[in-house]
């Protein structure tokens, strides 16, 4: 069992008119076995939680923790946390031309798990998890998300996550650009890994469609760089139903 805790997180954004501090105290803790949604109005910070775990470079961290398994991920470099057992889905996928899919995943794969897999046994696995996928096979030569549609490279994403086998998935905004069919695909895929394995979710969304297909266990409302409410599925309803406006006023963030 792992967890990933996140204590007291403050965060700003690099930009070239200074920094602007975005992560005002951010408090949570995923376990294996958990799903946790981030809800939230645009320009909440629920994007730069995601990067600030991941170590993107134009997120600075001035306080606070983020701890997966007691070990804290902050003083870790960008392929240590993933070794480590972070992944994290983008809401945009960057493109790697010249770069085939094929390849990109086997390195991947060699420096999550140490070694590389097996040639034989690797192109089994990949072939098992694109079907899952409804990936073509055609795409394991093409350069990584070059020219893929939006779907296209959610579902590669996802590929991603089956085969590096991560201990804590942050998936930011999937269900982004992806219509019904893909949406069902890419949350089948979702919750297979998460039957068959000991991960945690934190699965960061606007909407309450893909959690018709992903159940889960708790929902968080961001606003305002936090977390300022708590629950259960229904506060995904609610947040349907009635929007973020009576949260984005709050002044204290929820205990959780």
């Amino acid at each position: 069992m792992s967890s990933l805790e996140i204590k007291d997180l403050h965060a700003e954004v690099v930009t070239d008119e200074g920094n602007k501090q975005i992560l005002k105290g951010v408090n949570l803790t995923i376990r294996s076995g958990e799903t946790h949604a981030i809800m939230g109005p645009n320009g909440s910070g629920k994007s730069t939680l995601s990067y600030a775990i991941a170590g993107h470079p134009k997120y600075a961290v001035t306080s606070g923790e983020v701890l997966l398994d007691g070990e804290n991920v902050l003083e870790m470099s960008v392929d240590e946390r993933a070794r480590a057992g972070v992944f994290l889905a983008m809401q945009y996928p960057v493109e790697v031309p010249g770069v085939s899919m094929s390849n990109f995943l086997r390195s991947a794969a060699t420096a999550v798990r140490g070694e590389a897999p097996k040639l034989r046994h690797w192109v089994k696995e990949v072939k098992e998890e694109m079907g899952k996928l409804d990936i073509s096979s055609e795409f394991a030569e093409r350069s990584v998300n070059e020219g893929f549609s939006g779907g296209e490279k959610k579902r590669h994403e996802i590929l991603q996550l089956a085969l590096l086998k991560p201990k804590i998935a942050v998936l930011d905004e999937t269900d982004s650009g992806l219509d019904v069919d893909a949406l069902r695909v890419v949350s089948d895929a979702v919750n297979e890994y998460k039957a068959n394995n000991e991960v945690g979710v934190m699965l960061i969304t606007h909407y309450t469609r893909i959690l018709k297909h992903i159940h889960p266990d708790f929902v968080h409302v961001f606003a305002g760089g936090r977390i300022v409410e708590s629950g259960g599925k229904e506060l995904a309803d609610e947040l349907e139903e009635n929007g973020y406006v009576k949260y984005t006023d709050k002044a204290e963030p929820a205990k959780v």
